[in-house]
């Protein structure tokens, strides 16, 4: 059913972990903090820090707690970090981290490649994750990998979606991203998604992570808002791309979406200009062009705000 589009949406920004970790580059430490802390002098609501997975499994984050120990903290912006185990968390919780995320997929065989594990085991990983985290008064998010289709087996159906989801919601997990890992999703599919969910998971809870590899990333976000999702993941410049998903291109881009939605007159607090410019120095690093459409078109033509007819 289409509902009126919300006021207001919150973008949780995966740049410094979902966006990096697919970059051979290596990028320093301290332009790592320097990059989290421009992208929370935009506004930005929460940003995905980095991942306590086990050093070596992801290069790229090897350095979690020094740039945990290095980012200057803004009132109000919330700090989440990827744990995979108890040795994450424990490692996690050494550091100051506002919320906890844990991951897992609709697909066997993306889970096994990305996490060595069935899903039935990655859930039952996360059950001391999941305790430890409340303990410690943190809130928890989880993703749900694959949730459209999967490199290896193809579509997925929305009822191993479900499946998945309530295994999560039952186990503590109070907000759940819905992954379009190798952005093949059109806006019929979220629609199927979204109704296979009702009674599961309360649009008030749920989150789209998704890729824009075919290019259809807004027009999901677009069907979203229709059905009243307020809560996106995206990543500056467009970063990312999943090392264990062949062809997966970059994250849906924080610039894109939030010129959207400046253009819709929805609310979010976050500085588009800001978050482009948080780009500049990592682009250098990189060597190569970031694909957000926003920032290849440049600032100086953009409407601020709806443009009434």
């Amino acid at each position: 059913m289409i509902r009126a589009l919300p006021p207001r949406v919150r973008i949780v920004e995966v740049g410094p972990r979902d966006g990096l970790q697919n970059e051979a580059t290596p990028i320093p430490t301290p332009e790592k903090i320097a990059f989290i802390d421009a992208l929370s002098a935009a506004g930005l609501p929460e940003i995905e820090a980095t991942s306590f997975v086990a050093p070596g499994r992801i290069p790229q984050l090897t350095d979690a707690e020094e740039v945990m120990r290095g980012i200057t903290r803004r009132p109000g912006c919330h700090y989440t970090v990827l744990v995979p185990n108890e040795k994450g968390l424990e490692r996690a919780l050494a550091v100051e981290v506002s919320r906890i995320a844990v991951f897992t997929a609709a697909s066997e065989s993306f889970n096994r490649k990305n996490i060595r594990a069935s899903i039935a085991e990655s859930i039952e990983r996360y059950r001391p994750v999941v305790r430890g985290a409340q303990a410690a008064g943190l809130s928890l998010r989880g993703y749900v990998s694959t949730a459209f289709a999967c490199p290896y087996e193809g579509p997925i159906a929305p009822t191993a979606v479900r499946e998945v989801v309530a295994r999560l919601r039952d186990l503590g997990v109070e907000e759940i991203s819905l992954g379009d890992t190798v952005g093949v999703a059109v806006p019929s599919e979220v629609d199927r998604l979204l109704d296979a969910l009702e009674g599961t998971l309360p649009l008030a809870d749920t989150a789209l992570h998704l890729h824009d590899t075919r290019g259809t990333a807004l027009s999901n976000v677009m069907r979203g808002l229709e059905r009243g999702v307020a809560i996106f993941d995206a990543s500056a410049g467009g970063l990312g791309g999943c090392p264990y998903a062949p062809g997966a291109g970059g994250n849906l881009a924080t610039e894109d979406l939030l010129y959207l939605l400046e253009r819709l007159g929805i609310e979010t607090g976050v500085d588009l200009d800001r978050v482009r410019h948080a780009g500049d120095r990592l682009e250098s690093l990189l060597g190569h062009a970031l694909p957000s459409k926003v920032r290849a078109a440049g600032g100086a033509l953009r409407p601020q705000g709806p443009i009434d007819a």
